[in-house]
């Protein structure tokens, strides 16, 4: 089949590369021409494993290619995807603008005699009919809409998209116009489920794991998912609070509640929050969408309160170190109260196995180290440039006061404090007796409860994590 894939972010690089990898001739198109030439080049603008090497060899098999030019992407499409970005507006909601935008363009530029458009970026429910409106304002070619939710996991989205746990795919009712030979709306919306069918034979063929839905209920089921799996972050997050103060283990308790199979342990290890581009959006855009008709969804609101005061969770255990009060319990006097601590932080990436920094819970915290007075010293294996650029962004005039560092160890030389942030495998295993020589003060933060406590404490360092009794050593 031929394909056009609109957007080279996240979404469009893992499914045009993908897609060409199943034998298909895919063109990924992006009105960022610098992007298009690095892509030409060679070069990946986003860190995911094993997908510098899924382009390149699809590129050299002449199976996939980068343009600016729609009607190169588009005229003789068979399938195009449209994958750009959804960014919330003030309001939590999901700005369609991208969308829309290269919906109209895709209009204009079609040629074939059927084409199928595929919503793959996260849109509230009724963007089907909407991109279909607009692209029927733009063209009399004959088409049909499809929503396509992804489900791509950052750190493995190449093994899930060429192994998917589910395809999700929502056709109708009325997905596209009626037009001459094609007959009625129902008869292009089965022309379109048979295209969709071709489109992942490659990956159904031993195990049907394709969900045919309506287009509505398929924007759904992705809100929902992430809305879900960040409700279980949130909830064993809040029983780690609860643990912290009855002096109960979480790693205990998550363990024995994982073992009923109708809990499971996914999903269940407690730490300082979730970020990235998906949950938190996600779960907005769903709080979203319910108010817009008059409905409160109050466990999803819970959710992102608790996220919200999870990520506050390492700076208020430094504030009790170091015996001040955090905001907004300080006092004017105390407008910078960790004023001459450097505080290391390891790992500034949402999560491994990726330099997403959006929403990342290390951000969080080195903005509320940088207007308390702090230095930060930080480590990430990959993530250091973009999060270099987000702490410019948030915190212009205080941004110099943080130093990056390639060695994790080198972050650790000479500070106050270590904080943990992202439980990468190069941080599972440190050598702890070279951090307790290196670090000035003696105290350990483990956001992601990935150390041993009792082997930190018999090296004399101060171990705190999250919802786990405090022992001391004899």
């Amino acid at each position: 089949m031929r394909l056009g894939v609109i957007g080279t972010g996240y979404v469009g690089l893992v499914a045009g590369a993908g897609f060409a990898d199943f034998g298909n001739d895919v063109t990924c198109l992006d009105i960022d021409a610098a992007r298009i030439g690095a892509l030409k080049r060679g070069e990946v603008p986003i860190h995911e494993p094993g997908l510098p090497e899924l382009i390149a060899d699809n590129v050299r098999a002449r199976r996939l290619r980068f343009t600016t030019d729609y009607d190169e992407a588009v005229a003789d499409a068979d399938v195009v995807l449209l994958c750009v970005g959804t960014p919330p507006a003030a309001d939590g909601s999901a700005d369609l603008s991208q969308v829309l935008a290269a919906a109209a363009a895709v209009g204009r530029s079609l040629r074939s005699d059927f084409t199928v458009v595929v919503n793959k970026s996260t849109v509230p429910v009724g963007s089907a009919e909407r991109v279909r409106d607009v692209i029927a304002a733009a063209s009399d070619r004959p088409f049909a809409v499809m929503s396509n939710p992804e489900f791509l996991k950052e750190g493995s989205a190449v093994e899930d998209f060429l192994r998917p746990m589910r395809v999700v795919v929502g056709v109708g009712p009325g997905s596209g116009p009626a037009r001459g030979a094609l007959g009625t709306a129902a008869a292009v919306d089965e022309r379109a489920r048979v295209v969709a069918r071709r489109l992942y034979a490659a990956v159904v063929r031993t195990s049907d794991r394709m969900l045919v839905v309506d287009a509505r209920s398929a924007e759904l089921i992705k809100y929902a998912s992430n809305a879900y799996l960040a409700m279980r972050v949130s909830f064993i997050n809040d029983i780690a609070r609860l643990c912290d103060r009855i002096g109960a283990d979480v790693e205990l308790v998550r363990r024995g509640m994982g073992m009923d199979t109708r809990i499971g342990p996914s999903f269940l290890f407690p730490g300082v929050g979730y970020g990235g581009s998906c949950f938190p959006k996600d779960t907005r855009a769903l709080l979203s969408i319910a108010r817009s008709i008059g409905l409160d969804l109050p466990l999803v609101e819970a959710t992102e309160r608790i996220n919200a005061q999870q990520k506050q969770l390492l700076f208020g255990k430094l504030c009790a170190h170091f015996g001040v009060r955090p905001e907004p319990e300080r006092e004017a006097s105390q407008a910078q109260p960790l004023a001459g601590k450097t505080i290391a932080v390891w790992g500034l990436a949402f999560k491994p196995e990726t330099d997403d920094v959006r929403e990342a819970p290390a951000l969080v915290l080195i903005e509320q180290l940088l207007d308390a007075g702090a230095k930060v010293q930080a480590s990430d294996p990959v993530a250091n440039q973009r999060a270099a650029e987000a702490i410019q962004a948030a915190r212009p005039g205080l941004h110099q006061r943080v130093s990056f560092f390639d060695d994790a160890y080198e972050a650790a030389a000479g500070a106050d404090a270590l904080c943990l942030c992202t439980e990468w495998r190069a941080f599972r295993q440190p050598d702890m007796r070279r951090v307790a020589k290196l670090l000035r003060g003696g105290a350990v933060f483990d956001g992601r409860n990935i150390w041993d406590g009792d082997q930190l404490r018999e090296l004399g360092l101060k171990y705190e994590c999250v919802g786990r009794p405090q022992r001391e050593v004899p």
